[in-house]
């Protein structure tokens, strides 16, 4: 059974429904009629005197900002505002900043050489002259160079005080140890365990503009036109001790003795005799120093012998070598009340007989 439908034809004119078409689309939904402005009254309000068929309506209100404001919208804003307010409190307040550096100037120095009362005793074995006296009870190259038991502070941690540590040894060994720059070679392995800063003072004082840093203040260097190593392997006895210097500065001093068997250069035959360093050497480490694997060099003191009083061991250590012996004199004087003068050259008299500096 066939249901209501216009003809093939369409609908007859006048028909109903015929000239419905073109407003079909046109919907007069709740919206629609709640939003116009003319409104019918009821037949009850057109029955009182004087009434009118329709009347004008007033316009809605404006939604206040709390209605026109969704409150997931208001709930999303303040959330927004919260986050942002807590990046800025812990922006000011991470304790997660990147720590700022040392000042790092030139490494505070004092040298004084030690004197040999006769001439230098030496031997033609070089065991020999190493497996006498206190000597022989020394470590051998970096394996001298022992470390305390790592313990944190108040401020660093046990890993933290381990790398100063380790970092302190490794400049003990390239600067000290290393046979390469002992007599004049390469600096790389020195300069690399410095910041940038003390990196820039270390090549001037090593390109002669020293002022009154010394080259041997940074490093232990002989004179290779005169001096050879007669064994590579250098005697080391000492300890490092560790302490908190500020809030966050880490300080690892390293106190050693370092003696070396030397001959005058291309003399294979001639006998070998020793030369002693004591070195008391500060280093200061901030977190910064620590992350980037830096060592601040503070201080050096030294003790070097056997050496004539007249030398200037400025750049580089002038030994006495084996049948050697110093003149009984003494370096221009010290004048306490110029501060400004240059460096001088302390003297010390080194006890008499076989090398002993421990």
């Amino acid at each position: 059974m066939a249901g209501r439908a216009d003809p093939p034809e369409g609908g007859a004119a006048g028909a109903p429904g015929a000239g419905d078409e073109e407003y079909r689309s046109i919907v007069f939904d709740d919206t629609f009629v709640n939003a116009a402005r003319l409104q019918e009254f009821s037949a009850e309000q057109r029955a009182v005197e004087n009434a009118v068929a329709v009347r004008d309506r007033e316009p809605p209100a404006e939604p206040s900002l709390s209605r026109a404001v969704p409150k997931q919208g208001l709930a999303l804003a303040m959330i927004i505002l919260l986050a942002f307010a807590a990046a800025i409190y812990l922006g000011a307040n991470n304790p997660y900043q990147s720590p700022r550096s040392l000042a790092a100037g030139r490494p505070a120095g004092s040298t004084v050489a030690l004197v040999p009362d006769g001439e230098v005793p030496g031997q033609i074995d070089v065991e020999a002259i190493f497996g006498s006296g206190p000597v022989r009870e020394f470590g051998v190259g970096s394996g001298g160079l022992e470390l305390p038991d790592p313990k944190s502070t108040t401020h660093f941690s046990r890993e933290q005080v381990l790398t100063a540590l380790t970092l302190a040894k490794e400049y003990l060994t390239a600067s000290a140890l290393n046979p390469d720059v002992l007599v004049g070679g390469s600096l790389n392995e020195v300069r690399q365990l410095l910041g940038i800063e003390q990196q820039r003072q270390f090549d001037a004082v090593m390109d002669d503009e020293a002022g009154r840093s010394w080259a041997t203040d940074w490093l232990v260097r002989f004179d290779r036109e005169r001096v050879e190593m007669a064994d590579p392997h250098v005697r080391v006895s000492g300890a490092f001790t560790f302490t908190e210097a500020a809030e966050d500065v880490l300080e690892i001093a390293g106190h050693h003795v370092f003696v070396y068997a030397l001959r005058p250069t291309d003399s294979m035959g001639a006998s070998a005799s020793l030369f002693g360093v004591r070195r008391e050497v500060r280093f200061q480490f901030g977190k910064e120093e620590l992350r980037d694997r830096n060592v601040v060099l503070r201080q050096v003191d030294t003790l070097a012998g056997p050496m004539a009083c007249e030398a200037d061991p400025a750049v580089a250590f002038e030994p006495l070598l084996a049948g050697e012996s110093a003149p009984q004199t003494v370096v221009a004087g010290i004048d306490p009340l110029v501060p400004d003068a240059d460096r001088p050259v302390l003297c010390a008299a080194l006890m008499p007989g076989q090398l002993n500096l421990s």
